[in-house]
């Protein structure tokens, strides 16, 4: 298993990395990983709850869809300061950008509603802003928070 940790911390702002392979059975170290991160900057546990759920549905969805021979990796960075949190996913799979998902309707039945997107949905009411580029063959996911 590929997984690397790295953490910097400048001023007052911490910046922690963590490299995941293409496998969903993984996702509990991410758990650990953002848990970790929030602790270390003092941040409330209902914060460090939804930043970890967003994150996760995030990277479970490059997980399911980014690799269709799974084989790739998948990182994520996140940077905090006094003023916001910011993640990042990397991956160097199928390029898709999921803020060109549109909103679901949730005033719908379920079972009227579309399959999918559900998951992009609650990160962006979860997040303040999220911002996708392709770069350098890369899908690059920014995620993020306010926290003040």
């Amino acid at each position: 298993m590929s997984q690397e940790s790295t953490i910097k911390q400048h001023g007052e702002s911490l910046q922690r990395s963590i490299t995941l392979p293409n496998d969903i059975s993984t996702i509990s170290q991410l758990s650990e990983f953002v848990e970790t991160v929030c602790e270390e900057k003092g941040l409330d546990m209902a914060l460090t709850m939804n930043l970890n759920l967003a994150l996760e549905e995030a990277v479970v969805n490059v997980m399911s869809y980014a690799y269709p021979d799974s084989q790739g990796d998948v990182k994520v960075d996140i940077m905090i300061d006094d003023q916001k949190v910011v993640s990042t996913l990397t991956d160097s799979g199928i390029p898709f950008d999921p803020t060109q998902k549109g909103d679901v309707d949730t005033t719908l039945p379920a079972e009227e509603r579309p399959i999918g997107g559900l998951g992009i949905h609650l990160v962006k009411q979860i997040m303040d802003k999220v911002s996708y580029q392709y770069v350098g063959n890369q899908n690059i996911l920014t995620l993020e928070k306010n926290i003040k």
